[in-house]
């Protein structure tokens, strides 16, 4: 499958190299849990399990780690932990690289609500403009050890596929594993034809195949050179993220990461009790009251238009200013209605402009236009924005030159959409 080619904040398009060929991914170094893991009812029943349990929380030690600890001591009893959904999340020691980190994160942003020093609510910068980067998510199958199957995407995609793991092949001898390079090679799981189908797949109607996500962030004030992560399996709670996602980067000019505005307002992570639907064991619709991981925006939104529309003056502003220092023809608008005149003619000129008149340009088309018109073309819009950012630089979302470029390369290839598809995944290196 052909890799995508995400670009991170403040960095190149992501390019091929011999060590690069996997899809981006953004390196963590803690991790923070959505909630908390409690003995189930039949483990509860042993004192000893009970001990094991307390001395780990006591101490700060992962979940996992207390779960590994159970199964040496008390064998007998299997999966002896359970998710207990909780208004708060989790941040322990060891759950870090840096364990001071934990520390810091609950003396910034902990509070007390009635139940102990608890993390209710904390901001968070993501570093990446592409949502799918800074939450990645898969229905995935896992086996004791490691990951038994998943789900991607084709790289058009249009048809979600089911991979395992290939088999680690051997030597002539039959007796010797060959040494792979980068790791072990994923490829098409046989049952259904490679399709992923929930509905028909037998590990996702025994539960053993799940939707499980991650959204990937910084948090402001805390010193680490690697993200923070915070899983989730909610479906809800990732298609609200999405919701939000898309509405921020449509009034920051496709824009997610960073600061939101001036003032340097934050996205925040918090948890809001919500009645979730689902479908229980008979069929029946029925409501259970959780607490949903949310991601809020608390930001001015006539502010943050206001401050996009600044930039993108102040970019179109900057180009008319290098056209004139390098000697170029700058574009005039009209008087009357400040619109900006036919492209490359001289006949609407005012009376008396001689030859060396200045080349009158119109009007830039928006970034909806754009991407429509890409669309029309048969093309894939995330990967004509990684492709446009390569050819023009990432401003050109909100420069009108820069848009215009990229209406004049769409015009010139208007007869020939295959063609310019295939020069786009040249250049991004997804051909065959």
């Amino acid at each position: 499958m052909a890799n995508a080619v995400v670009s991170v904040q403040g960095g190149p398009v992501a390019l091929h190299t011999l060590l690069g060929q996997a899809p981006a991914r953004i390196p963590t170094g803690g991790k923070i849990r959505p909630g908390i893991m409690v003995l189930t009812r039949k483990a509860a029943e042993h004192p000893e399990a009970k001990a094991i349990y307390r001395q780990g929380v006591d101490e700060g030690r992962s979940f996992e780690e207390i779960e590994r600890r159970l199964a040496q001591a008390m064998p007998q009893l299997k999966s002896p932990l359970v998710p207990r959904n909780v208004p708060w999340f989790t941040v322990r020691a060891s759950d870090f690289a840096n364990p001071e980190t934990a520390r810091e994160i609950l003396d910034a942003y902990g509070e007390d609500r009635g139940q102990g020093h608890r993390l209710y609510r904390f901001p968070v910068v993501f570093p990446a403009d592409h949502w799918q980067t800074v939450m990645p998510h898969e229905l995935a199958a896992w086996g004791t050890h490691e990951k038994r199957f998943w789900s991607q995407y084709s790289p058009d995609g249009l048809v979600r596929h089911c991979m395992r793991h290939a088999p680690v092949p051997v030597d002539d001898t039959g007796r010797r594993a060959i040494r792979i390079f980068g790791g072990r090679k994923a490829v098409l799981r046989e049952e259904n034809g490679g399709l992923c189908d929930p509905e028909s797949c037998p590990e996702y109607q025994a539960r053993q195949c799940n939707l499980t996500g991650r959204f990937l962030f910084f948090i402001p004030g805390i010193r680490s050179i690697s993200a923070l992560e915070l899983p989730t399996t909610s479906f809800y709670a990732m298609s609200a993220a999405i919701q939000r996602f898309q509405a921020m980067a449509m009034m920051r000019g496709g824009r997610i990461s960073g600061f939101l505005g001036r003032d340097r307002a934050t996205f925040f992570l918090t948890k809001v009790l919500r009645d979730v639907p689902h479908i229980d064991e008979q069929g029946r619709a029925v409501r259970v009251p959780q607490w949903i991981i949310e991601l809020e925006a608390p930001v001015d939104v006539t502010a943050l238009l206001r401050e996009h529309e600044d930039e993108e003056t102040a970019i179109q502003q900057a180009h008319l200013a290098t056209q004139v220092l390098e000697g170029q023809p700058e574009a005039h608008q009209d008087a009357g209605t400040g619109e900006e005149a036919g492209r490359g003619e001289t006949a609407d000129a005012p009376a008396g402009a001689g030859a060396g008149h200045p080349r009158l340009e119109q009007a830039r088309p928006t970034l909806a236009q754009l991407l429509a018109r890409v669309r029309a073309m048969g093309g894939d819009t995330e990967r004509y924005s990684a492709y446009a950012a390569l050819r023009w630089g990432h401003g050109w979302r909100i420069n009108p030159h820069g848009r215009g470029r990229a209406w004049d390369e769409l015009d010139r290839y208007a007869q020939d959409p295959e063609g310019y598809l295939d020069k786009i995944d040249a250049e991004l290196g997804l051909g065959a």
